[in-house]
């Protein structure tokens, strides 16, 4: 390309594109050298500082703004990722820019040439790609600025004396702007403050209750609130349409809407991510009535996956002296190069790389709705099963399969906000472990949070291809099993908690998990404060010892902000979770803790009070000394003299604590055997009154069961056999190890019997050996 650029005949648009490569590729650089790392750790590059007099060049500069976009985080990847997927065509869009700016010193003359054809050349393609005969284009940064440019060309089109008279016109017959209650949020809000009108001027219109999509405008509603207020003396000026609401995508019935704008003679203005689908060669009969509408807005750059692009309004309107009014064309040549960077990066792309992009987006919204049929637990809402450019689901535990669905009682509210946090998080872990695939999570009015994948808004920016929607579905499938086993374990998980004294069950709707547990404090009169604080240390330290714990499951403190005090959060559980040993567990584990402060408490009580009555004891020993050593030894000199003549010998007294017993003790005794007594022992600490056999590698809180994998067809023995094989083992070695005891016992007992018959025996030998002893020396003797 350098090359390329090198044979141009103007040698600044050479040194321009130039100039630009090279930034691009010091932007998307992320490798930081040590040396910069080392001076960023000293100095702030985030803060700001005085102008340098001497000035920077132009890789200073670029440095500086390359850490200003990627900031001093470790993990770049989110940062740099959108970058990655710039492209050339992206390219061209930032070299647009620069053009502008070097186009904008030319002769007026050149200028004007150069900008007429700028503009003729792209509102000519696109509206020729969109369908849209015979239109104009007005080019905006802000999408909802071309909707309120159009709103104005209209009030000066239905008002003839606005020009003239203003605000007075609009007095004596209000205007009236119709959109759906579907439509963004705010969007009315900001028409009326942008044109000065007062939100009486803005109708809502709702969506169907008993036919058709619940996100389409309600037709027949419509017309009943257009000759009301045409009645009233209101005149309906403008209607805001949806080809793609941007919660769930659906498209409004274009056709009847425009025949009854036609009807009244209003304007009919449609937006809405379906309208790229006009490029496609096969479009529905939904989205193409949008080519009817009297406007509609574009916004490309999110289609196309072009950077700092303009957003595009087409329009129809005869008069251009009405169109100047309004602001929808302009008479400065340098606001016309707003299209420069759409007319570059539609010329490299080209008709076939546009088509091929929306296509590809197309294609992977109809290979995820494909696969989510397949999936139980999971309910969509499309608008068409066969081609849907955006795909809305949710997990829906209530309707397993569709005729569940259509027999399906009314959902109380408790549930709703169950499903809704349990949907929350789904779309949360899918946006984590698949990134590339741009879901999000919308919240709707009728079905609640919903997870929405919508690849022509994202695909196009982060690259999705179709093995990220497998994975999608890979992750998808692997998350309903917790999710459904979470579910249906709560209810047990609460009932259990009920019944264990000690702890009280929480009920927070709004946690994805198991459940929330606190251990209840036995205050024992104390004040509020100090009973607060005593369950948060408990709470706290049972956090601890939960999560020091060989399990799979998760416990925290709950959610940042809103969350509930002193409480134990568990997350999803799977399900082999064994409830009652997990709550037994909790309760055990938090009266061992309570305990524990209790002990340390009477503990440091004991001996405060040890310590008081030593001191008094020993003021009295002195004072016991002083009286039997008398007042004379106690003058310094003559003391000294009177012990050197007849010392006085007193035993030591002192006092010693005994921990164990909590009583005070004197020390003669330890000065008289020179050893200091241990006491008695201290009573074992308390633990669980429940021991459950396991198999070697087995976690804490696992049932084994009998349909799980590690179950073998050629065995006949599972888990569970060999769990009470393992029990009645131990309880057989139990009992013979206590006969082996008894037995022993005996054992002894004899052999203590039999050693006192052998020593008796052996006495009464010797005793017999010496008799005959003496008696062979008295015959000898006699000899």
């Amino acid at each position: 390309m350098e090359s390329s650029l090198e044979k141009m005949v103007d040698p600044t648009l050479a040194e321009m594109g130039k100039n630009l490569n090279e930034a691009m590729k010091m932007l998307e650089d992320n490798q930081r050298k040590i040396e910069e790392e080392n001076e960023k750790k000293y100095v702030r590059k985030d803060i700001p500082g005085p102008l340098q007099g001497s000035g920077q060049d132009m890789v200073s500069i670029l440095q500086l703004v390359q850490n200003l976009m990627h900031g001093e985080e470790e993990d770049e990847s989110s940062q740099s990722y959108r970058l990655q997927n710039v492209g050339e065509q992206g390219h061209m869009a930032l070299l647009g820019h620069s053009l502008a700016a070097y186009i904008s010193v030319l002769n007026r003359e050149r200028l004007r040439n150069l900008t007429t054809r700028i503009l003729s050349d792209t509102t000519l393609w696109l509206c020729r790609l969109f369908r849209y005969e015979n239109g104009s284009a007005y080019y905006h940064e802000d999408d909802r600025e071309g909707l309120l440019k159009v709103c104005r060309l209209v009030i000066h089109s239905c008002y003839e004396d606005y020009t003239v008279e203003g605000f007075n016109v609009l007095y004596n017959k209000q205007p009236v702007i119709y959109i759906s209650s579907a439509a963004r949020t705010g969007l009315g809000q900001t028409l009326c403050s942008q044109l000065g009108l007062p939100l009486s001027c803005m109708c809502r219109v709702p969506c169907n209750t008993m036919f058709g999509s619940q996100h389409q405008m309600d037709v027949a509603l419509l017309d009943r609130l257009i000759k009301d207020d045409i009645e009233s003396g209101k005149l309906p000026l403008l209607l805001v349409a949806n080809a793609g609401t941007p919660g769930a995508g659906h498209t409004d019935k274009l056709g009847r809407l425009k025949e009854l704008c036609e009807q009244y003679n209003m304007w009919l203005h449609v937006e809405g991510v379906n309208l790229a689908t006009l490029a496609l060669g096969y479009v529905s009969s939904s989205v193409l009535a949008a080519t009817k509408c009297d406007s509609m807005t574009l916004t490309l750059g999110s289609w196309l996956g072009l950077p700092a692009v303009p957003a595009v309004t087409l329009y129809r309107h005869e008069d251009p002296s009405l169109s100047l009014a309004a602001g929808l064309t302009s008479s400065q040549p340098v606001e016309k190069l707003r299209a420069l960077p759409l007319w570059l990066s539609l010329q490299y792309l080209g008709h076939d790389g546009i088509v091929e992009r929306i296509k590809h987006a197309s294609q992977l919204s109809q290979r995820l709705l494909e696969n989510l049929k397949n999936i139980d637990f999971i309910k969509t809402s499309v608008e068409d099963e066969f081609s849907s450019p955006v795909v809305v689901f949710k997990f829906s535990p209530e309707l397993p399969n569709i005729d569940q669905m259509l027999h399906a009682g009314p959902i109380t509210s408790n549930e709703r906000h169950i499903s809704d946090t349990f949907n929350q998080w789904l779309g949360e872990q899918l946006a984590q472990l698949v990134p590339a695939s741009g879901v999000d999570v919308v919240e709707l009015e009728d079905e609640g949070t919903c997870v929405r994948f919508s690849p022509l808004l994202t695909s196009a920016v982060l690259g999705t291809e179709v093995q990220d929607v497998d994975q999608l579905v890979d992750c998808l499938k692997m998350k309903i099993p917790i999710l459904t086993c979470t579910l249906q374990l709560r209810e047990e998980f609460e009932q259990e908690v009920k019944r264990t004294v000690g702890l009280s069950y929480i009920e927070d709707l709004s946690w994805p998990g198991l459940g929330v547990v606190r251990y209840e404090y036995n205050s024992d009169g104390k004040n509020d404060d100090k009973q607060e604080k005593e369950a948060e240390k408990i709470n706290t330290g049972l956090l601890k010892k939960l999560n020091e714990l060989e399990s799979d499951l998760s416990f925290s403190l709950g959610p940042e902000f809103g969350g509930e005090k002193n409480c134990v959060y568990i997350g999803m559980v799977t399900e082999d979770l064994d409830v009652s040993e997990l709550v037994e567990t909790i309760a055990a584990t938090g009266r061992e803790i309570e305990e524990n402060s209790r002990l340390l408490e009477n503990m440091t009580e004991v001996v405060r009070k040890g310590i008081q009555e030593a001191q008094v004891q020993l003021q009295k020993a002195n004072e016991e000394r002083l009286l039997e050593e008398g007042l004379l030894r106690q003058i310094p000199v003559v003391g000294s003299v009177l012990n050197w003549f007849s010392p006085f010998q007193a035993s030591p007294k002192g006092r010693t604590f005994n921990l164990t017993a909590g009583s005070l003790e004197s020390t003669e005794p330890t000065y008289v055997s020179k050893a200091q007594g241990t006491g008695t022992t201290p009573p074992p600490t308390p633990t669980p009154s429940r021991i459950k056999q396991r198999l070697p590698g087995q976690k804490l809180f696992k049932r084994s069961l009998r349909s799980s994998d590690g179950f073998s067809e050629t065995s006949s023995v599972s888990h569970t056999d060999d769990l009470e094989k393992l029990e009645q083992r131990s309880h057989s070695v139990s009992t013979a190890q206590e006969q082996g005891i008894v037995e022993t016992e005996k054992a002894e007992q004899q052999n203590e019997i039999a050693q006192v018959t052998n020593d008796n025996t052996e006495d009464l030998q010797s005793q017999k050996s010496g008799n005959d002893g003496t008696k062979v020396e008295e015959q000898e003797s006699l000899r």
